[in-house]
């Protein structure tokens, strides 16, 4: 009877170890508008980022990630499909409006998003705030139409609290108190003293949290999505995060001139619409540090909601069996190559922040310098949640890169709606269409300010070559 009572027991520690293996992880991604790496933990000393440093600290961080579209719509294309979408490349933001409108228009199969094949395997999936393009993930004229979808099949709750700004268009260009960005009310800069909800994402950070509550009480595994807008233009923000910078020495702007020739370099049409007061960052470098400052305090009011957010996951316990990602949308220019805004193919537009945690990896606390790109993840995600491969997907799996290896056959390809371009361990080279060729050489040259294209034939042939492979066919070709 002893020996029955044993052989029970352990079989019941068995089947408990069991279990405990067996129960699917969380998914938490936490994306920011406009995030170039300007974070403590990456080397921008003056940013109060502390929040953002210590999941850093504690993940992995991705030193060299570069997205793959320097503009909102088409970098969020590629993140949640894994794919590039070239085909839709000349419809900027509405890449994946035009992605849904295809798979209504047509009786073909499209290959499922990110969040779509997290919700085929059984997981309970959401977006709260800015995901997709569309903050709420939503068309029509004020970005609330319930008919008109941006991904449709992708999300079981797609929310986007908009309080006083009204709609999610509102929210999305509002300054404070739901005041709407129009041509009179259109200024740069803002702030105001006053709580986190005076901004949008105050709202978007508070559902983040309400949600999280209820996907952790559930016993569904889920895939949470959060968005925030800022640092994304204007830069309004409450004062408290403004006052965190004062007396604070702002880093001066690397190499600030306007490259010679043709290049992806353009005039900062979107940023030189805001009242600038008659006032040009490109030549009054006290309006410049003031900029810098008010996009440092927009990142620390984004660094506190991400604590928030985190905070709630570790209160509920589901921090234990979730992967946390945060990632940035795209790089921005602060006066680099006298640009002020995203858009270009520099290195300035196309790198942004990656951070990856995993709870039940060993390789946590890492910097990872090999080149990854941003429709990595999907792949990456798939694999450590044992859910089957998305062989659809453009990207690779992460994990060979976390365990060292694959390190050095890794590439970076981005581009624009004229440009596409690719980076390599040691140089970038950007073809525009029309046939103007970039090259820069990034162990001699990192600021990308020498173009050696002419000086080299054969590593352009080489690196061209390598473009036309990555993407499966030729760079311009892809389009309707």
């Amino acid at each position: 009877m002893r020996y029955q009572v044993l052989i029970i027991f352990v079989f019941f520690i068995f089947s408990c170890e069991k279990q405990e293996e067996e129960i699917p992880k969380n998914v938490l991604i936490i994306c920011i508008d406009d995030l170039r790496p300007e974070l403590k933990s990456f080397g921008a000393n003056y940013i109060k980022s502390p929040n953002i440093d210590a999941l850093a600290n504690k993940g992995m961080k991705f030193t060299n990630h570069f997205v793959n579209a320097p503009s909102c719509g088409p970098s969020r294309y590629t993140f949640l499909t894994g794919q590039y979408g070239l085909q839709y490349r000349r419809d900027s933001n509405a890449a994946l409006f035009s992605r849904s409108e295809d798979q209504l228009q047509t009786s073909k199969k499209f290959d499922p998003s990110m969040p779509e094949w997290f919700k085929q395997n059984g997981y309970t999936t959401v977006s709260v705030g800015k995901v997709s393009h569309h903050p709420g993930g939503r068309g029509g004229d004020n970005w609330d139409n319930d008919s008109i979808i941006e991904m449709p099949g992708a999300w079981n709750k797609h929310i986007m609290p908009v309080g006083s700004w009204k709609t999610p268009r509102g929210a999305m260009h509002g300054l404070a108190y739901g005041q709407v960005r129009t041509p009179d009310h259109r200024d740069v800069m803002e702030s105001v003293d006053d709580l986190d909800t005076s901004y949008p994402d105050g709202l978007i950070a508070k559902e983040g949290l309400n949600q999280i509550e209820k996907l952790a009480a559930a016993k569904k595994p889920f895939f949470l999505a959060i968005g925030l807008i800022k640092p994304h233009l204007p830069f309004g923000v409450p004062k408290k995060y403004l006052d965190m910078y004062e007396g604070v020495e702002i880093s001066e702007i690397q190499h600030p001139e306007k490259p010679e020739g043709e290049t992806t370099w353009h005039p900062s049409g979107e940023f030189m619409k805001y009242n600038r007061n008659g006032k040009d960052p490109r030549t009054d470098n006290e309006f410049a540090m003031e900029l810098k400052r008010y996009y440092a305090a927009c990142v620390s009011y984004a660094d506190k909601h991400v604590g928030d957010i985190l905070k709630k996951l570790k209160d509920t316990g589901a921090d234990k069996n979730t992967i946390v990602v945060l990632w940035g949308d795209h790089g921005w220019h602060l006066g680099e190559h006298a640009i002020w805004g995203k858009h270009s193919l520099f290195e300035e537009s196309l790198q942004s922040p990656l951070i990856i945690y995993n709870p039940e990896m060993n390789e946590n606390g890492q910097e990872i310098d090999a080149i990854v790109e941003s429709l990595d993840v999907f792949p990456t995600l798939s694999e450590w949640c044992n859910l089957p491969n998305p062989e659809f997907a453009d990207g690779k799996s992460l994990v060979p890169v976390i365990k060292n290896k694959e390190v050095y056959s890794r590439v970076a390809v981005a581009y624009t709606s004229g440009a596409t371009t690719i980076r390599t361990s040691k140089y970038r080279f950007t073809e525009k269409r029309g046939g103007t060729l970039e090259l820069y050489d990034h162990v001699n040259n990192p600021d990308e300010t020498i173009n050696i294209a002419n000086e080299n034939p054969e590593v352009v042939k080489e690196l061209k070559q390598m473009l036309n492979d990555k993407l499966d066919e030729k760079a311009f070709n892809r389009n309707p």
